[in-house]
């Protein structure tokens, strides 16, 4: 049906006695009805808009026929049609006044004004060719005020919307990567956090940099490094799916918001394998980059319920994460300080202390299996800050590889190690460890030399172990390094093997004569299900087959020495040997002869159980007991400061900060009593251990304490269903604490 069709039924007659014509100029006055249709369909013929109209129940009755040939489908097809079935709010729209659903305001029976909708019949949102139309309409009401439904008017505005949301994609989406940026996080976010605190759900927050990303730069060109970052974001996206949005910060940072996620154990694993396969390496104009990443995590409602607070709980964590060694992951916790100047006061103190020669390098021993003789030691960094102590490697490395420090502190233990082994037997060899950026330097083959010449050492008992990282860069700089050193006659060893990407090729193109099985394998190599042992007999029967030595590391228990020695390892490196040992013991044990050690050490190798000393809550019934943790695992605890507790009992360890942890007493000796957990703990990717999931702030608040961010303390009873107020059935007992202090346990 025409507009003629349609709307002079509506219309009526013209009046008698109007014959449209005003001084000899043909006017088409108000009433004149045929005259107005006219210009309607020539209206409609122009294809500058369409007309349509709905009944009350929201069907479609007319639309203007050129209308389906914009659409690309049948007039017939359109008519009938419920409207909402035709055309739907697009999610992008950047337009802020078409945020309500079409439904919504087709109901409200309102003006409708200049509302893009996007046309659905039959398309899908991913189909290539969309369109959108611009509709505007007012309702019709009869003389009573009953409702007849909408008469309006539509605009075809692809061309526009596309436009619009390009500008929008844009100002929202980084250009080099496709992911969110900035500015759509940060909205996101905000906006995530304000409907989910009032609908009481969570939201995990990860940030992460890149490590060793400048050196990319810096070796490869920014061409490379814009590669690089695609590449990321294309790994990021496929392990995240739709459990989240990535987005790109900026430079190397990277935000990841990770909605109704608060179970640590499945965010920690989120966050092994981001870490895991962005580790692996990228294959950049017929070259090779290896980066690696830390991540850093926070939980909404517990690290924070607004959009700066979790952000900065985040970036703490962070922080933490590359504090402990890089390659990690870290969760907030009320306890960590500002690591960025925390980094920067270490790293001026480790260059007052290098310049002092305040280091030192201890040395420990690879074992022959067949008679347990030493035949070469491994040179391992010690630093013993003043005032804070013993400063773990895996702390002051990384932030010596932050800049060009990482170069002294290597030429410096090259220059140590040599010194140190010229005292030795000439059958004993040394290795030390290379960093990638310190491999990387043209002046590293010098520095070598330099090491061997002043101290008079033999080019081949000097080994020098790289890890895979030192691919990373120009590989003919790479190669030309291997040749020189090479021709010098010292050694080279492939540390952490097994773990990385392409280790094969690394055998294949360069001249290793020792390759070490990663401590990993061997930590998992005597339990059940595990295809540790059998990647181990696969490791020394390819080096067996290469002419390379082989030696594994990390073996502490007899259980894992048994395993490897049945899968023919000849060399052994581990605390069941021996921890490393400064110079000064060991020319004390050579100075009685040949230096052997009998292995020492458990019968079985099981997860470290951690030695802690701090003061928590024992909840039973509904009584809260303060004791002292001495010792956690996974599965289990010792506690100590309660008497009289039957093994089955059932108790609640709150282990502060909104954890705790279920479990039933296992053992009991006078106070001290062990447990075992009904759901095991996780790691907290420093070391550390925590329960899965936390007490809510939510429940808190509904216990009748303020909605913030946990705080450490007691709480309330209500929160694990204790019963009626009965009499305490423990006895608290004082404990001793470490430095001989006594306390009651609190």
């Amino acid at each position: 049906m025409s507009a003629k069709g349609f709307f002079k039924g509506l219309a009526g007659r013209k009046a008698d006695g109007d014959d449209g014509h005003d001084g000899g100029v043909a006017i088409i006055r108000q009433s004149d009805q045929s005259g107005r249709i006219g210009i309607l369909d020539d209206f409609e013929a122009g294809g500058f808009a369409w007309l349509w109209a709905s009944d009350a129940q929201g069907h479609l009755i007319y639309i203007s026929p050129g209308a389906a040939d914009g659409l690309e489908c049948d007039h017939a097809d359109l008519l009938g049609k419920q409207l909402t079935e035709l055309f739907e709010l697009d999610p992008d729209n950047p337009d802020e006044r078409s945020d309500r659903p079409l439904k919504f305001q087709l109901s409200a029976r309102s003006k409708i004004s200049d509302l893009t909708l996007r046309f659905a019949l039959g398309k899908s949102p991913h189909d290539v060719r969309q369109t959108w139309w611009s509709i505007s309409a007012h309702p019709k009401f009869d003389k009573s005020g009953a409702f007849l439904g909408y008469r309006g008017s539509a605009q075809d505005v692809t061309v526009e919307y596309e436009r619009k949301l390009q500008d929008s994609r844009l100002a929202e989406f980084d250009p080099l990567t496709g992911l969110a940026n900035r500015y759509r996080m940060n909205r996101k976010l905000e906006g995530t956090l304000a409907s989910y605190k009032a609908a009481k759900r969570s939201c995990a927050l990860m940030m992460l940099d890149l490590d060793r990303f400048k050196h990319v730069n810096d070796t490869m060109g920014h061409q490379a490094g814009d590669e690089l970052l695609k590449q990321v974001a294309e790994r990021l996206t496929r392990i995240v799916g739709d459990r989240g949005e990535v987005g790109r910060l900026g430079g190397d940072e990277f935000q990841i918001i990770l909605p109704d996620i608060d179970d640590r154990g499945a965010l920690g694993e989120i966050a092994d394998k981001l870490i895991q396969i962005v580790s692996q390496p990228y294959p950049i104009d017929d070259k090779r980059a290896i980066i690696g990443t830390s991540v850093g995590i926070a939980i909404a409602p517990y690290d924070g319920l607004e959009k700066d607070e979790l952000t900065h709980s985040s970036d703490l964590a962070l922080y933490a994460a590359k504090n402990s060694g890089r390659g990690q992951f870290r969760f907030y916790s009320a306890d960590l300080k500002d690591e960025a100047e925390e980094r920067r006061l270490l790293m001026e103190d480790l260059r007052e202390a290098l310049a002092n020669d305040a280091l030192e390098l201890h040395y420990q021993p690879v074992v022959r299996t067949d008679d347990n003789l030493v035949v070469s030691f491994e040179g391992l960094m010690r630093w013993e800050h003043p005032e804070r102590g013993y400063v773990s490697p895996g702390m002051f490395i990384p932030i010596a590889e932050e800049s060009n420090l990482i170069i002294q502190l290597g030429d410096w233990a090259l220059r140590r190690a040599c010194r140190d082994a010229v005292q030795w037997p000439q059958s004993v060899r040394v290795a030390v460890n290379v960093s990638a950026l310190q491999f990387a330097n043209p002046g590293f083959p010098e520095a070598v030399t330099e090491a061997l010449a002043s101290s008079g050492l033999e080019p081949d008992r000097l080994e020098l172990e790289l890890t895979e990282s030192v691919f990373m860069g120009d590989s003919e700089a790479v190669d030309q390094t291997f040749k020189t050193l090479k021709e010098f006659g010292v050694r080279l060893a492939l540390d952490d093997f097994g773990t990385g990407y392409s280790s094969l090729s690394y055998l294949r193109s360069a001249p290793f004569d020792k390759i070490k099985v990663d401590k990993s394998f061997v930590d998992s190599c005597t339990a059940k299900d595990q295809n540790s042992a059998k990647i181990i007999a696969a490791i020394i029967g390819l080096s067996n087959a290469l002419g390379i030595e082989t030696t594994v590391e990390g073996v502490e228990a007899f259980d894992q020495l048994d395993l490897v020695r049945s899968k023919g390892a000849r060399y052994v490196q581990g605390w069941i040997y021996s921890k490393a040992l400064p110079q000064p013991v060991i020319m004390e044990r050579m100075a009685e002869g040949t230096f052997r050690i009998e292995p020492d050490g458990p019968e079985r190798y099981r997860s470290e159980r951690r030695t802690v000393f701090r003061r928590i809550g024992v909840i039973h019934e509904d009584h809260r007991y303060s004791a002292v943790l001495r010792n956690l695992s996974k599965t289990g605890a010792n506690v100590e400061g309660l008497l009289g507790v039957p093994v089955g009992t059932d108790l609640v360890l709150d282990l502060g900060n909104g954890q705790l942890a279920v479990c039933k007493v296992s053992r009991t000796r006078d106070a001290e009593i062990g447990v075992e957990f009904e759901t095991p703990l996780v790691s907290d990717g420093a070391g550390g251990l925590c329960t899965r999931h936390r007490v809510s702030p939510y429940a808190l608040a509904a216990a009748g304490m303020p909605l913030e961010s946990l705080p450490q303390g007691n709480y309330p009873m209500q929160l694990i269903g204790g019963g009626p107020a009965s009499k305490p059935k423990f006895m608290e007992a004082t404990v001793a604490m470490p430095g001989g202090r006594r306390s009651q346990a609190a």
